[in-house]
């Protein structure tokens, strides 16, 4: 029972991580059209930020937080403007731009911190004790915060003048320019999004596990599968996928392997596919 609790938490920590960067994933590629295969660099980029932060500049750990995610989030606003915005709606010349920056971030990445394994300071140190089942807090944060920035996100979107924008841009970019809607701007916020939340996955990740500058090709396959299995454009389909790959992913290996659990999560969303092609709860 304990190493089932255990796993779960497991589960649930990597699943609601894998969200924050399917989110991101999905809503750039909703309002923009374009396929960016470096959100795993940002993810890594955010991760770095903190350690830089925290054992560098003695920056305090949520601050390094904080900050990093708002970095991260203006550098998106740059790749916007200067490498993806002439090619939105061009997946095939978007992707020749990604793959450019996947190699240029990573080498950033290895020549300014090393391509050795680092660690970023611990957020919440200590175990929380459950009679005999121990579950680390650091790992209790990332489900927690996971959670939370999901909400928000939700709530942003739904509640907000420019979340309403953003709905009606990924619907009909055309229709959403005639009634005055600045799509260059709404792209901007979008990616900028899109990059605080790879950010925020990257150092909530990076605080439970070694930081290195590959570690963003993980983070991007996770991505893409949840947008898959949940359905793209959907908020609650990515955190319905996240929170299933995440719990396969966490439980089979207790039991199996990690390699069965590939297998497992990569059949369910052929299985899916074949029953919805749109995901679980994809738009039709």
């Amino acid at each position: 029972m304990e190493s089932l609790v255990q796993s779960i938490a497991n589960g649930l920590m990597m699943g609601f991580i894998y969200v924050l960067v399917a989110l991101g994933l999905s809503l750039v590629f909703s309002i923009m059209r374009i396929v960016q295969f470096a959100h795993g660099e940002i993810y890594m980029l955010g991760a770095y930020g903190v350690y830089f932060l925290c054992v560098k500049l003695g920056v305090p750990v949520f601050a390094a937080f904080v900050i990093s995610a708002i970095v991260l989030a203006l550098v998106g606003i740059v790749l916007e403007r200067f490498f993806f915005r002439p090619f939105r709606g061009d997946v095939e010349n978007s992707i020749i731009v990604s793959i450019g920056l996947i190699l240029l971030l990573q080498t950033v990445a290895s020549v300014f911190f090393g391509a050795q394994g680092k660690y970023i300071p611990e957020f919440l140190p200590g175990i929380m004790s459950i009679g005999s089942i121990r579950l680390p807090w650091e790992r209790m944060l990332a489900v927690f915060a996971g959670i939370t920035i999901t909400i928000l996100l939700f709530i942003f979107i739904r509640k907000t003048k420019t979340g309403q924008a953003m709905v009606a841009v990924s619907q009909d970019r055309d229709g959403a320019a005639l009634q005055g809607i600045n799509v260059n701007h709404i792209s901007a916020i979008s990616m900028a999004i899109g990059c605080a939340l790879a950010a925020m996955a990257g150092a909530l990740m990076g605080a439970i596990f070694q930081i290195d500058p590959a570690m963003g090709g993980f983070a991007m396959e996770k991505g893409i599968a949840v947008i898959i299995l949940g359905g793209l454009g959907s908020i609650v389909g990515a955190v319905a996928g996240g929170i299933i790959i995440g719990l396969i992913d966490g439980i089979v290996p207790v039991f199996a392997s990690t390699t069965i659990a590939y297998i497992i999560g990569f059949a369910l969303i052929i299985i899916i596919l074949i029953i919805r092609p749109k995901g679980l709860l994809g738009y039709e």
